[in-house]
């Protein structure tokens, strides 16, 4: 279903909508790539399965700001040790994340079963079709400001 609204990038479905509206400072979002476990730990759980990660990112970040209290509020999925994997999609997400936070965009990197814990207790888990390794990525919500 396409989203007819203006401004409101037609990516994201109604649902995920009404969750972002929700969401209050603090609470947490996982976009999880396709070989996420996301429907056994989501305690909400959007499916946007024909979706990359980049562009649901950049759609989320459009409307959501990052939380400013924290040292990182944004967490990427460590690479398991000893193995050799690139993550070129990390610095679209610094790319993504830069354009709509210039100033608080610190990203931290979390070890694999600490990140499927933080998943786990986040308010919901948006599940994607990306392919990329370690596509994984969590936002912590922060206030929005008036100007």
């Amino acid at each position: 279903m396409m989203s007819m609204l203006k401004g409101i990038p037609s990516v994201l479905p109604p649902e995920l909508l009404k969750i972002l509206m929700e969401m209050g400072h603090g609470d947490e979002l996982v976009i999880g790539d396709g070989n996420f476990p996301a429907a056994s730990m989501a305690q909400r759980l959007v499916r946007c399965d024909g979706h990359n990660v980049p562009e649901l990112l950049d759609a989320i970040l459009k409307l959501f700001p990052l939380d400013t209290f924290v040292e990182a509020p944004v967490s990427l999925m460590q690479v398991v040790p000893g193995k050799e994997v690139e993550t070129p999609i990390w610095d679209v997400y610094r790319e993504i994340v830069t354009k709509y936070e210039p100033l608080n965009n610190k990203i931290e990197e979390v070890e694999r079963f600490a990140f499927y814990e933080k998943a786990k207790k986040a308010y919901v888990i948006v599940a994607s079709g990306e392919k990329a390794l370690y596509a994984n990525i969590i936002l912590k919500k922060g206030v929005v400001m008036e100007p």
